[in-house]
């Protein structure tokens, strides 16, 4: 994510949660002003979440200027357009807000904002099937059930995916693109391929097995250094 999509991203989520809590934020003497930079540094999850379920706008602020970066990357990894993983960022953290008295007290923020975002990538292709793009985001939700991707892994599967896409033969990588960025159909990509549509089931099949097993490759390879 580049700098100037960061402070986007920032100054809109936080200014959007400054405005929603600010009529139900109220403070006293008795309740000190939180300090944002030390809050995002130092402080524990449970004392963010405390502060947020009290209407902290600045826990809020500081609890979103640290796990912005890592969850529109895991959002980008998964979308072809830029300007949806901008969207649908700013949506998890939109429910973050909206469900902030709910929050456990144990909660830990990036896994739990991690399971938000692939629930929100979930709704987002559902309701936009139709678009081409999506089929990507469908291939990348079925890797993330089949690797050892765990939800909040600082290493995201997919960061490897293209590596892995080019580990794959010649055949086996046009026709994951064919179906996933160019949304033909099995019988379309037979055709260009010179095969008969049960052949390109397979081909399918064997090639996201074989990412699979190049995705937790790498995974291992990074945990294990």
């Amino acid at each position: 994510m580049t700098t100037d999509a960061t402070f986007r991203l920032s100054k809109s989520v936080i200014g959007a949660i400054a405005k929603a809590t600010a009529a139900h934020s109220v403070r006293s003497s008795a309740t000190p002003q939180t300090d944002t930079a030390a809050m995002s540094t130092t402080a524990t999850d449970a004392a963010l979440v405390k502060a947020m379920r009290q209407g902290d706008r600045d826990a809020f602020a500081g609890m979103v200027r640290s796990h912005q970066s890592a969850i529109y990357g895991y959002l980008r990894a998964r979308l072809l357009e830029p300007a949806d993983a901008e969207d649908l960022c700013q949506d998890v953290f939109f429910r973050c807000l909206a469900g902030r008295a709910k929050l456990q007290a144990d909660l830990r923020l990036r896994p739990w904002l991690v399971g938000v975002a692939r629930n929100v990538l979930r709704e987002h292709v559902r309701k936009v099937r139709r678009r081409k793009e999506v089929a990507w985001t469908e291939l990348c939700l079925e890797l993330d059930t089949l690797t050892l991707n765990a939800v909040g892994d600082d290493d995201d599967a997919m960061q490897h995916l293209p590596a892995c896409m080019q580990e794959l033969g010649q055949s086996a990588r046009e026709a994951l693109q064919m179906r996933y960025q160019e949304n033909l159909k099995l019988a379309e990509i037979g055709e260009r391929l010179g095969k008969s549509e049960g052949a390109v089931k397979l081909l399918m099949y064997r090639s996201r097995q074989a990412l699979k097993l190049c995705l937790d490759r790498k995974l291992q390879a990074t945990r294990d250094e």
